[in-house]
């Protein structure tokens, strides 16, 4: 009977190992709290809510169910010892009710044995020793055949993990109600039907006796009928299936090793406690005082667990609850992070941490929150009455006004080379450049600013001119560019600051300088040259 209880198992587990490998795995880890399909439908208006912000907590996902096979052992502990081993097996079906807790309904089917190695004389007329006609000693013995049926609730003790996103090895405490069923009997009589009472006595079974040769010699003498039913209380408990039923109460506690995504083994111990004295055939106690002790039986075993359900995750106490925050804080995702807001005491636009002046409202400031001094003469704009003022005009007043030299040749000889006529070089004094970002002909507000100064001292000096001068003329493009970049500043002053196109000498692709620079320079006396020059390759001309 025991090898074909066997068998049956055997072939059970290799169906679900079967099965389960066939089965699309998924990863292992945590799992993405946008995914929908997981989330059953009863509780999508929370995992909108949450998607669109209007929520903080993440729906609970669809989780697989457990379920597993358990083989091991069961002994009982009454007033017979109990021997080893005693075969046990049982199934579980297990569901997450959260992350922590867990509800599992467990059946359990077993076979309890024991020996007592010290002689008795007592047991009552309700005994089966008795009444097969036992006057001398005997040696308690028992096989008492259990089922029982629980619902426990589950507890996870290391799931919830803040230095790992996850682990393999689950460990968990239990405890549930339920009923159980038992038989006990006894091993009165031999193959034959009669007692073992003359067999008994010759057994040296007293406390100087060794118990290893005692029992030895009671298990040469005992076979393995265990034909008489025990003592039992009969119609007074109810029954099930001819068998004494007693509701039961179990805990105990296991640890679960993670294979992958879909199996686990685990080992446990239960204890379960029956409000009964009766599970080993022996009531009172081995001297024969009334004292009543209830039995009890625990059942150590070995699972094989498999999970199953589609559009699932993992059973979640698999998972850490923290992997969704701890992962959102380090990656944001869902998070709404609010804008930051930087000082800015004075309201330039350059923040506090970068500001090295606190410069009063509408104030023109450069980058570093500076007040601006265009024409460089030490009266910051917002205070410069002569916004532009040439360099040979300065140094200027407190109101940023200088004051220029007289521009002839017999009031200002220095002025002048050779006395012959008006050195504009000189007198336009050193003339800022214009630097465009590289490959571009876009002119920037500060180049902007430096053309106006320009202007400004052309229109002190209307008798001069200015040279504009582009360089690099290695291939196509830098002819090219470097024709845009002159024909940029002379149209912007030209058109922007209303200068007339005579007064400029137009020069490109001249060697010895930067590509992405233009120079300005006064016309030295007598120097002539065209204002207007065609494209080079005007199908390379740059807006």
């Amino acid at each position: 009977m025991v090898s074909k209880k066997y068998t049956l198992l055997a072939v059970f587990l290799c169906l679900m190992a079967s099965y389960g490998f066939a089965q699309q795995v998924k990863s292992t880890g945590g799992y993405d709290v946008s995914d929908s399909s997981v989330i059953p439908s009863k509780r999508m208006p929370q995992h909108t809510e949450f998607l669109n912000g209007t929520s903080n907590f993440p729906a609970k996902p669809r989780n697989q169910w457990e379920i597993g096979l358990r083989i091991g052992a069961v002994t009982i502990s009454g007033d017979i010892p109990a021997t080893f081993p005693t075969p046990g097996f049982g199934l579980t079906v297990r569901k997450a009710l959260g992350y922590v807790f867990s509800l599992r309904l467990e059946y359990m089917n077993g076979t309890a044995k024991g020996l007592q190695w010290k002689q008795s004389s007592f047991y009552s007329t309700a005994t089966p020793w008795f009444k097969e006609g036992y006057t001398g000693v005997i040696y308690n013995n028992y096989k008492t055949k259990m089922q029982d049926l629980t619902i426990q609730g589950v507890f996870n003790l290391n799931n919830i993990r803040f230095y790992k996103s996850k682990s393999s090895v689950n460990f968990y405490v239990f405890g549930g109600l339920g009923g159980m069923t038992y038989e006990a009997k006894n091993n009165v009589l031999d193959d034959a039907g009669n007692t073992y009472q003359a067999d008994f006595a010759s057994i040296p079974g007293n406390v100087y006796a060794d118990r290893k040769d005692t029992k030895d010699a009671v298990k040469d003498v005992l076979d393995d009928s265990y034909e008489s039913v025990a003592e039992e209380q009969g119609d007074a408990r109810p029954k099930l299936f001819d068998d004494t039923f007693k509701p039961a109460g179990v805990f105990g506690g296991g640890v679960a090793f993670k294979i992958n995504s879909r199996w686990n083994i685990s080992l446990e111990d239960r204890v379960t406690f029956v409000k009964d004295d009766l599970l080993d055939g022996q009531q009172w106690s081995e001297q024969g005082t009334l004292t009543r002790d209830y039995d009890s039986y625990n059942y150590l075993s070995l699972g094989v667990n498999f999970n199953l359900g589609k559009n699932s995750v993992e059973p979640l106490w698999w998972l850490n609850p923290l992997d969704y925050a701890y992962s959102e804080i380090r990656n944001p995702r869902l998070m709404r992070l609010p804008k930051p807001v930087l000082p800015d005491a004075d309201g330039d636009g350059v923040t506090d941490q970068f500001d090295q002046e606190q410069t009063p409202a509408g104030v023109p400031v450069d980058s570093k929150g500076v007040s601006r001094d265009t024409d460089g003469d030490g009266v910051p704009d917002s205070k410069d009455k002569e916004l532009i003022t040439p360099t040979h005009c300065q140094p200027v007043d407190a109101d940023g006004v200088g004051k220029c030299p007289c521009p002839t040749c017999e009031n200002c000889p220095d002025l002048c080379k050779g006395g012959g006529g008006i050195d504009c070089s000189t007198k336009l004094g050193a003339m800022p450049s214009v630097s465009f970002k590289k490959g571009s002909n876009s002119l920037s507000k500060d180049n902007e600013a430096v053309l106006a100064n320009v202007a400004s001292r052309l229109r002190n000096n209307p008798e001069c001119k200015v040279v504009v001068v582009g360089y690099c003329a290695s291939n196509k493009k830098e002819q090219q560019l470097s024709w845009d970049h002159v024909n940029k500043v002379i149209t912007y002053l030209i058109e922007k600051e209303g200068i007339s196109a005579d007064r400029f000498i137009f020069k490109y692709g001249e060697e010895g300088g930067d590509c992405d620079t233009v120079d300005l320079r006064g016309a030295a006396e007598g120097e002539e040259g065209p204002n207007t020059v065609a494209p080079p390759h005007p199908n390379l001309r740059k807006n």
